[in-house]
């Protein structure tokens, strides 16, 4: 542990917790992190900063800045990164992993009765209102990330270029975010660096290159393992390739990469419906923890239907293990350059950039929802260099259309919270079913 030689950079608002305290607290935050990235960031600002008091505002924001300059979850990136600042690598493993613990295995529970129940007749009318819900719920995080990222003409255009590239063009999302990076480093006139992150003593690159070649064997050897065992055209060794890749360029939150996800895991790949990859962001919505999770439901999907129940939790396992082991190898590996980082204008400008165009990556998943939500079949069609949606109008599900309609009036109009919104639009599909003439 290297708590010695940088003691006065780590030490917080008041003294260190014992590695006790930290567990207790860690696994409460993890138990209790409902409500998305901005409640569980809440959470964790209150618990750390203002009850315990183990980090102060300037580094609980800064580690936050941080977080968000880096591709994964910036809640349980953020956990991870203050377990590491109370108790070096021990503190920052225990931390993350305590954050997505409880709602990985809560998504492996809920996943597996979806496995064996999702198509009965209850079920399938329940996840009517489910989706309506989702759909509204992605409405919301495109309303809120443009309100916090669109602020001038650059950041319009960023928005819009990303919307076409991916819903028209089908241009690759990974692709999409780093022209957008590259835009945004090179085109915006960057600010001044702060004095404070210029004066800051380096940070030695062998140390540096030492926690990198760790964490990416800590990564990336189990799944060469899987993908030795099974050969690389299983199921297995597919989504730890996938969602490895996925990992890197999950910049702006799990909304921007649902659309990629989605299309790659039900266009590409086949393991799922469009319809059932919705029913697993329902049921990630209802869970603690990260909606990254949802990759956990396509998992365990992909799998159970390659090799049943066994293959199925294989499946869930290794996409976890590609979606989070990277978390750990950004945070230990960027921990000790935080303050130069935040600090960093053409970074800060190129992160400004990328944020907008989320907002159009968030604007295609909306579209592409809302689409199949509301149509039972969408054909895709090309024109030229342009992919184009088509919904086949005669299958319209009206069921599915009021209930979008009651979801848009219970997030927009009355305020709902998203558990509630998914609860009260999942009984009314219920009812409806009940109403319904057999």
């Amino acid at each position: 542990m290297e708590r010695s030689s940088n003691t006065q950079d780590r030490q917080p608002a008041s003294s260190l917790p014992s590695f006790r305290q930290l567990v207790a607290v860690f696994g409460k935050i993890g138990l209790l992190s409902f409500g998305g990235p901005a409640a569980q960031i809440a959470l964790m600002h209150r618990v750390l900063v203002d009850e315990q008091r183990w980090l102060d505002e300037r580094r609980f924001l800064s580690a936050l800045s941080f977080c968000m300059l880096l591709p994964g979850p910036e809640a349980m990136q953020l956990a991870t990164y203050a377990g590491w600042r109370l108790h070096g690598v021990k503190g920052g493993l225990a931390a993350g992993l305590l954050f997505v613990a409880p709602g990985a295995a809560l998504v492996l529970a809920l996943s597996m009765l979806y496995g064996a129940y999702g198509a009965t007749p209850t079920v399938a009318a329940l996840f009517v209102g489910v989706k309506a819900a989702v759909l509204a719920i992605v409405l919301q995080a495109l309303v809120r990330v443009g309100k916090r990222a669109i602020k001038g003409r650059l950041d319009w255009a960023a928005a819009f270029a990303a919307f076409v590239a991916i819903f028209f063009l089908d241009l690759p999302f990974p692709l999409v975010i780093l022209a957008a990076a590259v835009a945004g480093y090179f085109l915006r006139a960057p600010g001044a660096m702060p004095a404070q992150a210029e004066a800051m003593a380096p940070v030695p690159v062998s140390k540096t290159l030492g926690t990198l070649a760790t964490w990416l064997a800590v990564w990336l050897v189990p799944l060469f393992a899987v993908t030795a065992v099974f050969g690389s055209g299983h199921v297995l060794a597919q989504l730890a390739f996938f969602f490895s890749k996925l990992a890197v360029v999950t910049f702006g939150g799990a909304y921007a990469v649902l659309a990629y996800m989605a299309q790659e895991a039900v266009s590409g790949y086949r393991w799922l419906t469009a319809g059932e990859m919705l029913d697993g962001l329902g049921l990630a919505e209802t869970t603690n923890g990260p909606l990254i999770l949802v990759t956990e439901f396509v998992g365990y999907i992909a799998a159970l239907r390659a090799g049943g129940v066994a293959m199925g939790a294989l499946g869930a396992l290794v996409t976890l293990w590609a979606t989070f082991a990277p978390c750990f190898l950004w945070i230990f590996v960027g921990a000790p350059y935080v303050e130069r980082l935040t600090h960093a204008p053409r970074l800060a400008s190129a992160l400004r950039t990328v944020t907008a165009a989320v907002v159009g990556v968030i604007a295609n998943l909306s579209l592409w929802f809302a689409l199949h939500v509301v149509f039972a079949h969408v054909d895709e069609r090309q024109a030229g260099p342009l992919r184009l949606y088509v919904p086949d109008a005669s299958t319209l599900d009206i069921a599915a259309l009021a209930l979008s309609c009651l979801a848009l009036v219970l997030i927009f109009a009355l305020r709902w919270g998203i558990v509630a919104t998914l609860g009260a639009c999942g009984a009314a599909a219920l009812l409806w079913l009940g109403l319904a003439p057999a």
